[in-house]
């Protein structure tokens, strides 16, 4: 496999990732209770706007690297590392499971940086470094909302 069809594995499996917590955060949006309902289901909507122009910006870059992003969900279902809510989480639940879910995709994110950076892609390595430090900010905010 080449590096550039190595890249784009990784980062179609980002799609896939972040097309899965797309429809979380909307079931989370949707569905949370409680006294934080207000400050959640804002924060759950800030997420899945987010979520999707990542998605569209990910999948662009797949198409610039010439290879094709999924765009179904069972495909993104068959390659995401993260899995769909289970639809009766409770708020902190939903919290516990972003937590999670945003760990697994530091961690993978930092696979595919690494592998931008070997073959000197620039553009690919800057996209993935954007998304990382995002997702280190939420984290870090979700875990002070539980307290942590």
């Amino acid at each position: 496999m080449s590096d550039t069809d190595q890249l784009v594995q990784i980062v179609n499996k980002q799609v896939a990732n972040w097309t899965v917590l797309y429809m979380k955060l909307h079931n989370f949006h949707w569905y949370v209770k409680g006294q934080n309902f207000f400050a959640l289901h804002e924060k759950f909507e800030e997420l899945y706007n987010e979520a999707d122009s990542h998605i569209d910006e990910l999948a662009e870059r797949i198409l610039a690297l010439e290879g094709n992003p999924i765009a179904t969900l069972k495909d993104a279902l068959e390659i995401a590392s993260i899995g769909e809510a289970e639809g009766n989480e409770d708020a902190n639940q939903m919290i516990h499971s972003l937590i999670d879910d945003f760990s697994i995709l530091l961690t993978e994110l930092k696979e595919g940086i690494k592998v931008a950076n070997n073959m000197g892609d620039d553009s690919t390595g800057d996209m993935l470094i954007t998304i990382h430090q995002g997702l280190e900010k939420h984290n870090w905010m979700l875990k002070a909302y539980l307290g942590k």
